[in-house]
């Protein structure tokens, strides 16, 4: 068997921060999955990184811009078709402030 780097007390300590009841059962498919992960970090630190550049993301940075434009003109007929009330171009609400 593999040498298990998480231990059921790091899993419980886990799941009591994280306020989940687990089952026994639970317990150790969570242990399996999280030694598994930690497995494929050791692997993904055997690779030689030194010539790679540190970056922070690997696409472009920024949000794509557009330009403002306006394309659904108002229209208050459209817009109060199916008001229950209105008043001239305005919805009528009830007052609710004395």
């Amino acid at each position: 068997m593999a040498e298990t780097k998480i231990t059921l007390e790091q899993v419980r300590h886990v799941a009591l921060l994280a306020r989940l009841e687990l089952s026994p059962a639970d317990e150790n498919r969570l242990r399996a999955d999280m030694d598994e992960m930690l497995a494929y970090v050791d692997k993904l630190n055997e690779l030689d990184t030194k010539d790679v550049a540190p970056t922070t993301q690997v696409g472009e940075a920024g949000t794509p811009m557009r330009d403002d434009e306006v394309t659904n003109r108002p229209n208050a007929e459209a817009m109060l078709a199916n008001a229950p009330s209105r008043d001239r171009n305005y919805f009528k609400v009830p007052k609710i402030i004395e």
